[in-house]
Parts: C-alpha cells; structure tokens; sequence
C-alpha cells in the first residue's frame, strides 16, 4: 500500500535516517547516546506509590477531558509559574505534549482559508509541526530559524499573500534543538500578526522549565492576550523527567479546547487515571524541579569550559540540547560515532532543505541528559576529535 501523496512529501524522519547512517559502523568506543531528548535525572521518588495507591483507577475508562484534580493542578502551576489566570475549563490534559501538537491542527485548521490553508513551521523543526500540517492537507510553510535571526523564526519576514493563508502558526521556545528562548516582546509581536492575518499560535513550551539564568517568558503572560489566538502546550516529560508518565496539558481560549475535548472524545487517547492523579500530584511539586535544573546548570557550565574555545561555539539560555557548528553536521556525527562511540544527531535531520538551504546541515545536536561523568567524558572525545583538543 502506498503512502498518501501528503505524506510522502514529508522529509525522512530523523531516527531511521540516523539508523540507515550509522547502523553499518560499529562503535569505535564506549557508547554515549546523545540523540535523544529522554530525560535521566531522578523524577519525583513517590510517583510509583501515588500510582499504586489508586490503582484501582485501572478498571475505570479515564475522564476524557482531564480529572478535576489533573486540570486543577494544571491551573495552579500557570498561575505560579506565569502569573496567569486559567480556569480549569479552559484546559485540556494531553497523553503527552505530542498528541496536542497534532490534536491542534485536526481540531483548529479549518480545511479552507482564501484557498489551501496553510501552516507556519520553524526550521529546524520537531516533526510532529509538518505532520500535523500534512494530517489537515494544509501547505507547511517552513521559516529558517538560524543564527541570523537568533534562532527563532522570523514569520514576519513571511509574504503577506502566504500569511493571509495561515491558519496555524508553530512556536518552540526554549527553541528545539537551539535552546533560544523567546522574549516576551517576541510573543507580543507574533500574536499581534496572528490577529492580523487570523491564525492562532500553538506555543510549545515542554522545555520551560529547563533554564540557566531567568525563566523563560510564556505566551500566556503576553498582556491582553486573546485567549483564542493562542494554544499553549506544556509537559511534565522535560520538566520533571517522566517521559513515560504522558502527561501535558494544553490552555487557550473556550472554543478551542472545546474543540479540543469534542475530537478527544472521538479519537483521543485519555491518560489512565492513577496516571493523572500522579500527574496532578507533580505539577504541584517544584523541590525536583529545582534538583534537576541545578543538573543541567552544572552540565551546561561544564560544556562552556570544555567548548567555549570551539569556533562558533555559543552556550544555550535553555532546554538541554547543545547546537554545535562543525563544517558537516553527517560528517561530524559518522566520525563520532565510527571513532568514538558517541550518537549524535546531525543537525540537517532536524530541517528541511528550502530553496537549496538546509538549515543545520552543518550543525550537530547533542542531548546533555546523562550523568555528569558520562557527559564530561563525551564532550571530551567530541572536542578532540571534532575541534582538536583545545
């Protein structure tokens, strides 16, 4: 059976394309993955007793919208950690950030706006964003988010006729994989072209609470914000390293997480309820949030004094990916893996090539969720045989 023609036009995903790459080449040292964004601090100890305590939640088909406990406790935490008023009804418990960043697409692109809709992508990009275009027959529209524009996409730079078409416009920040953090001026300034081209922003903001100086700023705070202009979309996956647990949620205006909750009920896969009594439980902790993020701080510190001397080397603000320039992001990543043992994700698997330019083809990414001794010893092995020992 062949793939419908929407999707064969999507790029290769980033996990066979790395596998086809290195799959023949043995290891040429002891293995460090530092692909994938799976977090490896400690979660929260009690979580596994908080699920065995309610586990006769098992027998029960889960509440498909969210629990009570679940949505209040998501409330609780964007008005601590924003300053935001949400009521309960205006969010919608996720089986993970994923599914509402391809929900969004199914339940808020219409199939029709002056013609083919179409749909705003970073590039480089999580692949869910052109999916979840390609799902709703939408034109993805992908906007280089590089050096140049301070590894944020500029939509403005995006022709007005292409803009007056948009239905659905993406948004990362702490950016993926360029750890960029947007500025609050940088939110207001989109949703003020969302208002005037009418589409709404689906904010991803999984790896807010991965940070190094100042908390990122959240598209909710933008002030006299329209709650139907945008969809924020947070997870307890980065933030509180449970990636199995499939816990986010999504806020934005009435109608749309009525949309939301109506596809939800047809097609959605709702979290089991001991899962979201778990879940309502850490959104209300932040002691193991601060423990980790004091991890990371300590790794990424640790990646300054071993590659601050590198060419082009420029330390994140958040998440935890390193970005790295090296002259052939397929290169660099064969070689290290080939003669070090270390996995890395070339940059150009993260993007699509555009008028001949693949943003981060000369890129590598690099995960810094392992232990600190497994990190030092990678990024040592990655100096030296990338930049030369320095």
């Amino acid at each position: 059976m062949e793939h419908p023609e929407r999707f064969a036009q999507l790029p290769p995903h980033v996990w066979p394309r790395l596998r086809a790459l290195l799959g023949a080449q043995e290891p040429g040292g002891p293995v460090v993955d530092m692909t994938i964004g799976e977090p490896r601090h400690a979660p929260p100890p009690w979580v596994a007793e908080v699920v065995a305590e309610h586990e006769a939640g098992f027998r029960r088909y889960p509440v498909n919208e969210g629990a009570t406990e679940l949505l209040g406790a998501a409330s609780d935490w964007l008005a601590r950690r924003y300053g935001v008023a949400v009521p309960p009804d205006r969010i919608i418990a996720l089986n993970g950030t994923r599914e509402g960043l391809f929900a969004a697409a199914l339940a808020l692109s219409p199939e029709r706006k002056g013609g083919r809709p179409a749909v705003l992508v970073p590039n480089p990009f999580y692949g869910v964003y052109a999916v979840a275009a390609a799902a709703v027959g939408a034109e993805p529209v992908f906007v280089p988010a590089t050096e140049e524009t301070g590894h944020l996409p500029d939509y403005h730079a995006v022709p007005a006729d292409v803009l007056d078409r948009v239905t659905l416009c993406y948004a990362c920040s702490p950016s993926n994989p360029q750890g960029a953090v947007a500025s609050l001026d940088w939110w207001a300034e989109l949703l003020a072209l969302a208002e005037r081209h009418d589409f709404v922003v689906v904010a991803d903001e999984c790896y807010a609470e991965i940070w190094r100086e100042a908390p990122p700023p959240g598209v909710l705070q933008v002030p006299g914000v329209d709650p139907e202009r945008v969809l924020a979309i947070h997870s307890l996956s980065k933030r509180s390293n449970l990636p199995g647990l499939r816990s986010g949620f999504a806020a934005g205006g009435p109608r749309a997480i009525a949309a939301m909750r109506q596809l939800r009920a047809y097609a959605g896969a709702p979290l089991p309820m001991p899962l979201q009594v778990a879940a309502a439980r850490v959104w209300a902790d932040e002691a193991h949030v601060e423990a980790s993020r004091a991890l990371y701080r300590e790794k990424f510190d640790l990646a300054d004094r071993m590659l601050g001397n590198a060419p082009g080397y420029a330390s994140p603000e958040a998440g935890f990916f390193l970005w790295l320039p090296v002259p052939d992001g397929e290169e660099a990543a064969l070689r290290l893996w080939r003669e070090d043992g270390v996995r890395v994700v070339p940059g150009g698997y993260l993007a699509r090539e555009v008028d001949g330019r693949t943003p981060g083809a000369d890129r590598i990414r690099v995960a810094l969720v392992g232990s600190y001794d497994e990190v030092e010893g990678a990024l040592g092995r990655l100096r030296d045989r990338i930049y030369g020992a320095r």
